[in-house]
């Protein structure tokens, strides 16, 4: 029988197990179709599906290295190591990806080899850009369903799991690359000149330059420590502000510590007249209502703070 808790767990990281699979396969046929026609374009979508294989790898390893338990040296656990694993993801695709690209095709406009039959290119292309396609569809499908009614784009740069938007991205380089190398191909016998080729190849490396340096972008803001969503900001501020001991908030503050976890910090003016013992039962209270409510604030600290005393932060 299988065990429930594998089978949750790669339908959780469908996205990534479906990218990875795909990545997979179609690295080895990219590679075997350029040993035999001797294409740059099909070489360098061959690293270019190798290196996403490996991110994918890195980002279930970071994800499984996020997952330990908080402990003495980690208070608010290793969430945040998801973080810094996208951000090595980031630099392999510029580096290691798109490097190898724009060298191999520069290397190939120098000396170009000759031209042979590219029909095995055009079939490797074809099953290339299905199992892409594929992949992109379910990335696709699951950041719309995580998003909601923000943007595209929005949705992208308020995002805290950094492991659906970078197969996104990635997937669709991968079939821009695919399209690119494609048309490098048949251009090159088009025309007679095997120097096109090596354009594409430069071009598919300038996509994941691109790519690359917009997902370092985002990973940074994360590792940093971005801010939870104004929405959930908002909930905790009118949950605490309702409440009749309460004269005002000063400041809601939080950060992420995991995609799925949130440190909060709330500075409020008591009522004058609560004695030490009232106000640590109305903390106790609140905090208890909080979690119940938002299950994502993993961590809430609050503090009686006089409004005229507090320090306010645009």
């Amino acid at each position: 029988m299988s065990d429930p808790g594998w089978t949750a767990h790669i339908r959780a990281n469908i996205v990534l197990y479906g990218a990875l699979a795909a990545n997979m396969g179609i690295a080895v046929a990219k590679f075997v179709a350029a040993a035999i026609t001797g294409s740059s374009s099909m070489l360098t979508e061959g690293f270019h599906s190798l290196v996403d294989s490996g991110n994918q790898l890195l980002l279930l390893y970071g994800q499984k290295r996020a997952r330990r338990p908080a402990d003495r040296a980690h208070p608010f656990g290793y969430g945040r190591e998801l973080y810094f694993w996208a951000f090595v993801v980031a630099i392999l695709i510029f580096a290691v990806g798109a490097g190898v690209s724009i060298y191999e095709g520069w290397a190939h406009i120098q000396a170009p080899e000759p031209l042979r039959d590219p029909a095995i290119n055009y079939i490797v292309l074809g099953i290339a850009f299905a199992m892409e396609g594929a992949s992109w569809l379910i990335a696709m499908r699951d950041f719309d369903r995580k998003r909601g009614a923000a943007s595209w784009w929005q949705s992208v740069r308020r995002s805290k799991d950094p492991a659906g938007f970078i197969v996104l991205f990635e997937d669709s380089a991968a079939l821009i690359g695919l399209l690119i190398a494609g048309v490098g191909i048949w251009a090159s016998h088009h025309y007679g000149d095997a120097r096109i080729d090596g354009v594409a190849s430069i071009l598919i490396g300038l996509v994941l330059a691109f790519v690359a340096i917009m997902l370092a972008r985002e990973a940074k803001g994360l590792l940093i420590g971005e801010s939870a969503d104004p929405a959930l900001i908002e909930q905790v501020w009118r949950a605490v502000e309702r409440r009749p001991e309460i004269v005002a908030v000063n400041h809601v503050r939080t950060i992420h510590t995991a995609p799925d976890a949130v440190f909060v910090a709330i500075s409020a003016d008591f009522e004058d007249a609560l004695t030490m013992g009232e106000g640590e039962t109305l903390i106790e209270a609140i905090e208890a209502e909080l979690k119940r409510a938002m299950p994502e604030l993993t961590s809430i600290y609050i503090r009686p703070e006089k409004r005229e005393d507090a320090i306010h932060v645009l």
